[in-house]
């Protein structure tokens, strides 16, 4: 599997200092972990969008067909969805987030936006943008999500439905899409399971049901790239939130 590092802290008046040391750490731990959990022993090689900017980091990914970017904070996933629905007719994208990141269009693109903008710049159709585990929302995003009609999953509905009744109306709905491409910033995570993120939100998912969906989501034929951001080492305890994201690397090769 291609591995892109992306070390970028662009993140609303520097709120996400730190999580540009996120890449290293997480491939730091891949050396954790043999085989996968369904026994594939995966295969890398690393690559590294260097002093990262818009331009730099879509040059990066528009030749790549299938990969998994590693962050940074979640503004990267502007720049890395870009150039890959360039490639395909019908992208669609799936994210797993504690926060919708729907807040208010800026120049340059932020964390708290890259969504919407991707939205507004016409680079996805809202109705192909899938929100998991959201339970911190502005008004201003909230109201963005009705007037668009964007499915949403908050941890309540998860809770209360189970994470296979969800899971099962994802996949519904994301097999529909040409390519399907998987964004999980790791404070989708409850604190408990991921101190190690730049705006930790307690009441979110076990690390067990988030593997559960990405076995499941794994599944998707059309499924070709995904990233990982929002890992802060300043902030991580014992390392157990680089372990969670480097064992999601493992499971998604």
């Amino acid at each position: 599997m291609k591995i892109i590092k992306i070390p970028v802290s662009a993140g609303w008046l520097k709120k996400t200092t730190g999580v540009e040391k996120g890449p290293d750490k997480i491939i730091k731990h891949l050396e954790d972990f043999w085989f996968s959990e369904t026994g594939v022993l995966p295969v890398y090689s690393f690559d590294e969008v260097k002093a990262p900017t818009q331009k730099s980091v879509f040059e990066k990914i528009k030749p790549l067909n299938e990969f998994i970017a590693l962050g940074g904070d979640h503004s990267m996933t502007y720049s890395v969805f870009k150039a890959f629905a360039s490639n395909h007719k019908n992208p669609g994208i799936i994210v797993f987030d504690a926060h919708p990141d729907l807040m208010p269009t800026t120049e340059p693109v932020n964390h708290e936006n890259y969504l919407r903008s991707l939205i507004e710049h016409d680079v996805v159709k809202p109705k192909n943008v899938i929100l998991a585990g959201i339970r911190n929302s502005d008004p201003d995003e909230i109201k963005f999500l009705k007037e668009n009609k964007i499915k949403n999953f908050p941890m309540s509905l998860i809770s209360e439905e189970g994470k296979e009744a969800i899971c099962d109306t994802i996949m519904s709905a994301a097999k529909n899409f040409d390519a399907l491409y998987l964004s999980i910033d790791l404070d989708a995570v409850d604190a408990a399971f991921a101190p190690g993120v730049a705006y930790p939100e307690v009441g979110g998912l076990t690390s067990r049901e988030l593997l559960y969906f990405l076995h499941r989501l794994k599944k998707l034929k059309n499924l070709k790239a995904a990233d990982i951001v929002e890992l802060n080492p300043d902030k991580d305890s014992n390392n157990i939130t680089a372990l969670l994201a480097a064992k999601l690397v493992v499971e998604l090769c």
